[in-house]
């Protein structure tokens, strides 16, 4: 296969042929890394080096990916495990803002790379490659946060991207796998591919890309069952929170990557945490994908409400703000960017107080936070109470209506801009 002429490299950390001669790819063993591996001997011929980084995925056999990538010509196969530095330091970010992306996406994919391409500068510098491949193809995100991330990180390191380069399509792609002798999943009438770590799982593909199709979910599906064929009982469990962080599940103190592994298995059992979204990609483009986010929605709705209990109402007001702008600049390849050291600064400052004890409900797709504790709790029984008691004082209502109510009863009574806004 010739390399299509049609792509120019004009940035400057393109890498060209003949610059280097070792290359790092970033290597899931999937159909694009495992046809790029090939793909990059020939077309650059290089050394290459493949590297596999576990953050929690679990349909990989990371041992069978790393014989696949030895046997199709890897002159090194490396497989890190960054497991619960991405549970300890990015999901623990993501839990204490809530994340969430546009209506329910927990941004599995977008921290994972924060995490990939860390690790990847690090293992560059070890084995002197010069420059880092990825299969990221010139339509997504995920181009623009791993060259964006190396690059910030490494200056010096320059990318390849040869999905942008060949401008091979899906079919195309599978007939060439099948060419070289490159085991691959997809197959035309299975066309689905997906980005799995422990915070969550992409389906992308197939009937999915078009918005007037409705996805077919027994198909899809790999964590979940299906909502309604759940657990005919629902559960309740316990999740303790200290400073926002998980750190005990039903009694039980864990390791954040375990409560996270263990809420996925548990919650997917209910069919929690699917998610069908419409989003804006960060190239314009307007996307449909099936999540599957079991435990990352359980931690978030309940670290959600345990926080919203010790806040005030202000402080709740400005959390849902930033929180929102995280999850913007985390989705947009910001990571780095210095406001978000900002918004950190503000919500760890926050996450001091959310510590107790919630219990969520979890019942064919639903999930219920139905009771929180807390020693930072602002609820007082004695002031909230419907029931009879002299620790609130109902004599102040009025005046304090009186005077909250005077703005508004001025203006309204000085212009009728109820009968300006109906009138045709």
């Amino acid at each position: 296969m010739k390399t299509e002429t049609l792509y120019h490299k004009v940035a400057s950390h393109e890498a060209k042929k003949g610059e280097f001669k070792k290359c790092l790819l970033l290597y899931s063993g999937g159909l694009d890394t495992s046809t790029i591996l090939k793909w990059i001997q020939d077309q650059y011929e290089c050394e290459v080096i493949t590297l596999t980084i576990d953050i929690g995925q679990t349909a990989d056999n990371l041992d069978a990916i790393k014989q696949k990538a030895l046997s199709l010509g890897a002159k090194k196969a490396i497989v890190y495990d960054a497991k619960d530095e991405f549970a300890d330091i990015l999901l623990t970010e993501a839990i204490m803002a809530n994340a969430d992306y546009q209506g329910g996406y927990a941004l599995s994919c977008p921290l994972g790379r924060v995490m990939i391409s860390k690790v990847a500068v690090k293992i560059a510098h070890k084995y002197n490659c010069q420059v880092i491949a990825h299969g990221c193809t010139g339509k997504g995100n995920d181009q623009v946060r791993f060259e964006g991330y190396i690059t910030t990180l490494d200056p010096k390191l320059k990318t390849i991207a040869p999905v942008r380069e060949w401008s091979m399509g899906r079919d195309e792609q599978i007939l060439y796998a099948q060419k070289h002798g490159i085991p691959v999943k997809q197959k035309k009438d299975i066309p689905y591919s997906y980005d799995e770590n422990m915070w969550g799982n992409t389906g992308e593909g197939g009937e999915i890309e078009n918005p007037s199709e409705i996805p077919i979910e027994e198909k899809i599906l790999q964590w979940c069952v299906l909502p309604e064929k759940g657990n005919y009982r629902n559960e309740i469990i316990d999740i303790e929170f200290e400073k926002g962080k998980p750190i005990a599940l039903n009694g039980e103190k864990k390791k954040l990557s375990e409560i996270i592994m263990t809420l996925n298995k548990i919650g997917g059992q209910h069919g929690v945490g699917i998610v069908h979204l419409i989003e804006d990609r960060i190239v314009g483009l307007k996307v449909r994908g099936v999540y599957e986010q079991p435990a990352a929605s359980i931690l978030i709705e309940a670290h959600k409400k345990l926080e919203k209990l010790v806040s005030t109402r202000e402080e709740n007001e400005l959390k849902a703000f930033l929180d929102n702008k995280w999850a913007y600049l985390t989705y947009g390849a910001k990571w780095y960017d210095p406001v978000m050291y900002h918004i950190h600064a503000f919500i760890n400052s926050q996450n001091k107080k959310v510590t107790g004890s919630v219990k969520v409900k979890l019942y064919k797709g639903n999930i219920t936070v139905v009771a929180l504790t807390s020693t930072n709790s602002l609820f007082d029984h004695n002031l909230a109470t419907f029931y009879k008691n002299g620790a609130f004082n109902q004599n102040a209502s009025a005046g304090f209506i009186e005077i909250y109510n005077l703005a508004q009863k001025t203006a309204f009574n000085l212009h009728d801009w109820e009968s300006d806004l109906y009138k045709n």
